[in-house]
């Protein structure tokens, strides 16, 4: 896979993936503000699925499981610039003009396509990737805070994430479960999402399920994956990245073993 990222500073690079197709599950520690520049993104939450294309303009909270599916088109590469804002540096912003503490986070991803004044703050971003030695910080703080700014002007609302410094607290971890088991995330992540430790997620999960994360995981996923062959009539290359898995012979290897029929035989037995 021949992807290219040049970074500014840690929370600004620009991200180029010339492959066919870049696939990866991910649980974002900042938020992050992405510009296209060329190629197609596909992003599948528990609740909706995200396309965005070029001159779209997303951001993504922190601390929300997502698999996000990157595709080149018409001939050029996947190629964004990429803003971290950091919960220290959203903090530092947040000290200084002060905000309600009484607004209920809306965990949602915001899409602003094609703002002028978004598009304007990113693209002047363009040329600092070609400059030698290293990019002073005192301007990538800047840059990082006329987004921010910018972001706000667009849309009050948005607040409600940005100055939202909590960490998930223990939540009822079967209906997290049955939500986000198509997301291909560490135990100790996805522990830390429901407000527990590997060991205590683990020991609530064998109470709760009767079995290790790792069997129940690859049986939902399955029959996920059953359920978008037989009644959606999908073919098993649109299934199996949707559903949690990494590898397509992996797939059709574990389908056959629960199922007795690879995918593509199902497929065949019902068309």
């Amino acid at each position: 896979m021949e992807h290219i990222s040049k970074y500014l500073t840690k929370d600004i690079k620009l991200s180029c993936y010339e492959d066919k197709l870049f696939k990866s599950d991910l649980m974002f520690e900042d938020h992050m503000l992405v510009w296209f520049i060329s190629g197609e993104t596909k992003i599948v939450q528990a609740d909706a699925t995200f396309y965005f294309k070029t001159g779209d303009i997303f951001l993504i909270p922190r601390n929300e499981l997502a698999t996000i599916i990157n595709y080149p088109q018409n001939g050029l590469p996947h190629k964004t610039v990429v803003m971290h804002l950091s919960t220290e540096r959203l903090k530092k912003f947040y000290e200084k003009i002060g905000v309600s503490k009484n607004m209920q986070p809306k965990q949602k991803i915001y899409s602003f396509s094609n703002h002028p004044l978004l598009e304007s703050c990113l693209a002047s971003l363009i040329p600092y990737f070609n400059v030698e030695g290293e990019f002073p910080e005192s301007l990538a703080a800047l840059k990082i805070e006329e987004a921010i700014s910018i972001l706000r002007v667009i849309d009050p609302g948005v607040d409600s994430i940005l100055a939202n410094f909590d960490v998930p607290g223990k939540i009822d971890l079967v209906n997290f479960m049955h939500r986000n088991f198509m997301f291909n995330m560490s135990l100790e992540k996805l522990g830390y999402l429901t407000g527990r430790s590997l060991s205590t997620f683990n020991r609530d999960f064998k109470k709760l399920f009767n079995e290790t994360p790792q069997k129940w995981l690859t049986d939902k996923r399955l029959e996920l994956a059953y359920y978008h062959l037989t009644e959606k009539k999908k073919k098993p290359t649109e299934v199996y990245l949707e559903v949690g898995f990494e590898d397509l012979s992996h797939f059709s290897f574990v389908f056959k073993k629960k199922y007795g029929r690879s995918p593509n035989q199902l497929l065949s037995n019902i068309q």
